[in-house]
């Protein structure tokens, strides 16, 4: 990897076009508010919180050769990502994601993320080519993935030597796709992000707080989660371990994000040495002003 690159962000980089208001709804509810497109997707989500949090990620992922991917890439590079390793599709538009947010939480969400499942393992030849690494020569480095990959490319991945050497943080891209992690809940390797409701999923349980989430989770086999709940306790487990804090109160302005804001600043603080708890911590606070509308885009 580049000297100047400090870990990879692995699957969905596209457009968010966005929905608020302030006001809660509905069902068929039609509102004023405020319509924005920014780069979105989870891996872009983590890359741009890794990079205000001081880090230098490098994105693995499929983008079109067309002109809402040529802005794409131009968003990543204005905000210190690395796109050089990027698979551009001449025959795959850009991917995209539509979402509306009310005051009562995200209302509904519809993600178009088809041409990086098409793309398959076209994304990752970078790992295998020398550019970042081969099978012989494994890439070393932290690894931020998410669960927009197909099950199979997960699968592939849980699996394969080229991430063997690698420290994996994985996230689920949402609920409807939490159980695609299953290939990789028992990587030795692997640290789990997920919030209740995908914890449930993954555990085929249902929970109602974090740190029994996490202890279902251990004992199916999780190497190291971390569970979040809202604005209720969060907490990280790994052996016989768990630690829970919980959240900042803040007033919610926004949700799209929030999960890969935490996800980025517990990584950016392990990275900087800190302990659990500190790290915890940090990643608690990012969230809570991420959600509360004071952290920019």
């Amino acid at each position: 990897m580049n000297k100047t690159d400090d870990i990879l962000c692995i699957g969905s980089v596209l457009w968010d076009v966005i929905g608020r208001t302030d006001r809660s709804m509905r069902l068929g509810s039609d509102v004023p508010g405020r319509i924005v497109r920014v780069p979105g997707g989870v891996a872009m989500n983590i890359a741009m919180a890794l990079s205000r949090f001081g880090m230098r990620p490098d994105l693995l992922t499929a983008i079109g050769r067309d002109p809402a991917g040529a802005e794409l890439i131009e968003a990543a590079k204005v905000r210190g990502i690395g796109t050089a390793h990027v698979y551009l599709s001449e025959d795959l538009p850009t991917d995209s994601y539509m979402a509306v947010e009310g005051a009562n939480g995200l209302i509904a969400a519809i993600a178009d993320a088809h041409s990086l499942e098409r793309a398959g393992d076209k994304i990752l030849r970078p790992l295998a080519d020398g550019r970042l690494g081969t099978v012989n020569a494994p890439y070393t480095g932290p690894v931020a993935l998410d669960g927009n990959l197909t099950t199979q490319l997960l699968r592939d991945i849980a699996h394969s030597p080229l991430f063997a050497k690698a420290d994996l943080r994985v996230a689920p891209a949402s609920p409807g796709k939490a159980e695609r992690l299953l290939p990789l809940l028992d990587h030795p390797r692997a640290t789990l992000y997920v919030n209740l409701e995908e914890a449930g999923l993954l555990a085929h349980e249902t929970f109602d707080s974090s740190d029994t989430a996490a202890r279902a989770l251990l004992d199916k086999g999780a190497h190291r989660v971390l569970v979040t709940n809202g604005g209720k306790g969060a907490s990280i487990a790994q052996g016989n371990e768990i630690l829970t804090q919980t959240p900042p109160e803040v007033l919610v302005a926004r949700v799209t994000g929030a999960g890969d804001t935490f996800m980025a600043a517990h990584i950016a603080a392990e990275m900087r040495g800190a302990d659990a708890a500190s790290a915890l911590t940090a990643a608690l606070e990012a969230a809570a002003l991420y959600v509360s509308g004071d952290t920019p885009l």
